[in-house]
């Protein structure tokens, strides 16, 4: 039971600190976002993207288990470490953006214009710099949360609080789903594929010309229907056909 409230506080812990980190590099240096405007990243509503809350539970357990790699040089210890940790992140990364493509048609990123990419959902680069935030992990923050995870995973009030968190994410979740959903139909009906952050982007810029409100949390919420919507930012989807099998 302990060790299960220390994964899901790691969990809470990067979700939000990636969300931080991708409003941020979304802001300032993603190509999606041209205009750079400030604009909320990832499917969920909520300040959290879930995708980070599983790297950092995995990065946890790997430093743990970063002893006992077989190697007596700890520089060559420390980099199979990293090297693993880079593996793990980018499987990860793959899973979750194979799924959404292959089963909703939505591209919930794109590193298509990155070199050695595959599919546009995983690339060297970005492997590379998941080995360096797995470094940061291990000599920066592992070392000092073990004792506060220790007095958290134990502590009555820690326990509601996960508790409430992970009560508000699965509804928001649920809805975002109902959001993919209708993505993944005019998908379907048009033979395209949604790019998720591009739309975004697209309508951040739109509400920007024209003075309307724009929803931060919810970008696509719209007086209009969704399908009409989404035909007004047609120019952002890509031909579903060189995916199909």
């Amino acid at each position: 039971m302990q060790k299960f409230l220390t994964l899901a506080f790691l969990f809470f812990i990067g979700s939000v600190a990636g969300w931080v980190i991708e409003l941020i590099f979304r802001r300032f240096v993603s190509s999606s976002n041209p205009e750079h405007k400030w604009i909320n990243p990832g499917f969920c509503t909520g300040p959290y993207l879930p995708i980070y809350g599983v790297g950092l539970c995995v990065l946890y357990l790997l430093a743990q288990l970063g002893n006992y790699i077989g190697m007596d040089n700890g520089f060559f210890r420390k980099g199979t470490l990293f090297f693993v940790m880079a593996i793990m992140m980018t499987a990860i990364e793959y899973i979750a953006g194979i799924i959404c493509l292959k089963s909703h048609s939505v591209r919930l990123w794109d590193y298509s214009d990155e070199w050695g990419n595959i599919q546009g959902i995983i690339c060297p680069k970005f492997s590379i710099v998941w080995a360096v935030m797995g470094a940061v992990y291990y000599f920066a923050i592992h070392p000092y949360i073990l004792g506060a995870l220790d007095w958290l995973s134990k502590n009555y009030m820690f326990s509601f609080f996960i508790g409430l968190f992970f009560g508000v994410f699965i509804l928001d979740v649920a809805h975002s789903t109902q959001l993919i959903v209708k993505l993944k139909e005019y998908s379907e009906e048009h033979d395209v594929i949604v790019r998720y952050e591009m739309i975004k982007a697209s309508i951040r810029k739109r509400h920007d010309q024209t003075k309307e409100k724009y929803r931060f949390f919810r970008p696509f919420k719209s007086d209009k229907p969704l399908h009409e919507l989404l035909r007004e930012y047609a120019d952002t989807f890509e031909m579903r056909k060189k995916y199909k099998k």
